[in-house]
């Protein structure tokens, strides 16, 4: 039996706990697209995020901050199997080298297709960047919305978590610090 398989099995098993009819139609299918789903939105564990970085890695004698902001965040809470979703906020400082700006979005992707807390997806985006391009610094902040928060337990549907973490000059240097967080506030387009 292959994953998607025995994802669907379970997934029948839980429904019949649950449903008083778990073989109506509109349910018949779920636990396979429950399993498809899963499988795509666990993808990220199958992936190098460093690798993503390193396919497009360019020397180039630019040292000035180089900010990605608004990058979509969808991913899964560890704790509830809850979606949660909203906006990453990524800059890094080159020290002779770039990487394709299309790739800082897809290591967002990669490590937010896993299961994850929002603390430890905004370290693991900083650390995957930080070794791969060895840059002057690197700056996350990520602004989300949890639905275990907002759905379940203490039912909070306009709270937003903030989390941030820095490398090098961002934290030795406020000013840049303060740059950043100027740059991801403004409207500039």
């Amino acid at each position: 039996m292959d994953r998607i398989e025995k994802i669907t099995h379970l997934y029948a098993e839980v429904l019949q706990q649950i449903v008083p009819d778990p073989q109506r139609e509109g349910l018949k299918k779920t636990p396979l697209r429950v399993a498809k789903s899963l499988e795509f939105l666990t993808e990220g564990y199958s992936i190098d995020p460093g690798e993503i970085l390193r396919s497009a890695l360019f020397h180039e004698d630019y040292r000035h901050m180089v900010l990605v902001k608004d990058i979509e965040v969808y991913s899964m809470c560890e704790h509830h199997l809850l979606p949660f979703f909203g906006k990453a906020h990524i800059a890094y400082i080159p020290d002779g080298k770039i990487t394709g700006l299309s790739k800082i979005a897809r290591v967002v992707d990669c490590f937010s297709r896993r299961l994850q807390v929002q603390e430890r997806l905004t370290m693991e985006i900083r650390d995957c960047i930080h070794q791969a391009l060895a840059p002057m610094g690197v700056a996350v902040v990520i602004e989300a919305q949890h639905l275990c928060m907002m759905m379940r337990g203490v039912q909070k549907q306009n709270s937003v978590t903030t989390t941030s973490a820095f490398t090098g000059v961002f934290l030795k240097d406020h000013r840049t610090r303060e740059e950043f967080i100027h740059l991801i506030g403004e409207k500039l387009h």
